[in-house]
């Protein structure tokens, strides 16, 4: 099992979670940006860069997930992907995608993209909280002892 990371919009609370666990589980984690990134030393830590591009990173991200893999985004279709290939994907606020639940994520986004499309509402996410951060922690362990105790 790998963690992927969408590195680009990844807070860097949510870097340091999977750092530690990475390191603590030896489980490796490979951070995917289009552009450098700063990683601590550890065997169990990568860091790739992709070509600048619209989906660049995601698409590698993609092609690169196994079905055992977790993968941390915010982005839904990419989140989609990931699950249609039988991965996982979790994002940083702690909200776990799955078969049953992503569909409709996918509507609630395309369907807040149009109001925001048309003027109707404005503005994105709420800032991300400490609150966020606990969900994010609880929520990658309890995946990590689920997948720990499957192998």
């Amino acid at each position: 099992m790998k963690i992927w990371v969408d590195a680009d919009a990844c807070p860097k609370v949510i870097k340091e979670i999977l750092f530690r666990a990475a390191n603590r589980l030896r489980i490796e984690l490979i951070l995917v940006a289009n552009q450098s990134l700063a990683t601590p030393p550890s065997p169990y830590i990568t860091s790739i860069q992709v070509a600048k591009g619209f989906d660049i990173a995601d698409n590698y991200i993609v092609e690169q997930a196994k079905p055992s893999d977790l993968v941390i985004t915010a982005d839904i279709p990419l989140a989609a992907e990931i699950v249609d290939k039988g991965a996982h994907a979790l994002n940083p606020r702690g909200e776990l995608y799955d078969k049953e639940n992503i569909k409709e994520r996918l509507n609630i986004r395309d369907a807040m993209d149009e109001l925001r499309g048309s003027g109707l509402i404005s503005g994105g996410p709420a800032a991300f909280s400490q609150k966020d951060r606990q969900n994010f922690s609880n929520a990658l362990d309890r995946f990590l002892a689920k997948a720990k105790r499957s192998i």
